[in-house]
């Protein structure tokens, strides 16, 4: 497994591929809400198994904090650490572009994995596209 930040349109078509797969099909997100007006403020990211793309994810700044985004992993990969991987490339290269404090909205059913890595919730419940998230800071 590779990960790597998104320098050419390819790789872009294959990060949303990945999340169109994830978000809008299989979670029912609707389409004009999954690609929004960040993208192109946004550094992306795609990671690939044997030239296949099975995650992707991005990253924006946010009030002062690298405001992660749009983490997928492909089903079938899920629970492998590929998300662990994913998350550590984001990281740092969120460190690289000067950030040192950490901001994401997490779905419910993700908080675990999200704690395991240094996030702490710091909100109540919301709903984002209809699934229940909370807001996580990692400092």
């Amino acid at each position: 497994m590779e990960v790597f930040v998104v320098n050419n349109e390819s790789q872009l078509r294959d990060a949303y591929s990945v999340r169109v797969k994830v978000f809008v099909d299989e979670q029912q997100v609707p389409p004009e809400e999954e690609i929004d007006d960040f993208e192109a403020s946004s550094t992306h990211f795609v990671v690939y198994d044997k030239g296949k793309p099975i995650g992707a994810g991005r990253l924006r700044e946010l009030d002062g904090y690298a405001k992660v985004e749009r983490i997928c992993i492909d089903k079938e990969y899920r629970s492998l650490g590929i998300g662990k991987l994913l998350m550590e490339a984001i990281e740092k290269e969120a460190k690289q572009q000067g950030f040192c404090k950490f901001k994401l909205n997490a779905q419910i059913q993700a908080t675990d994995f999200y704690r395991k890595l240094g996030y702490e919730v710091c909100s109540d419940e919301f709903l984002d596209a209809g699934i229940p998230h909370v807001t996580m800071k990692k400092i």
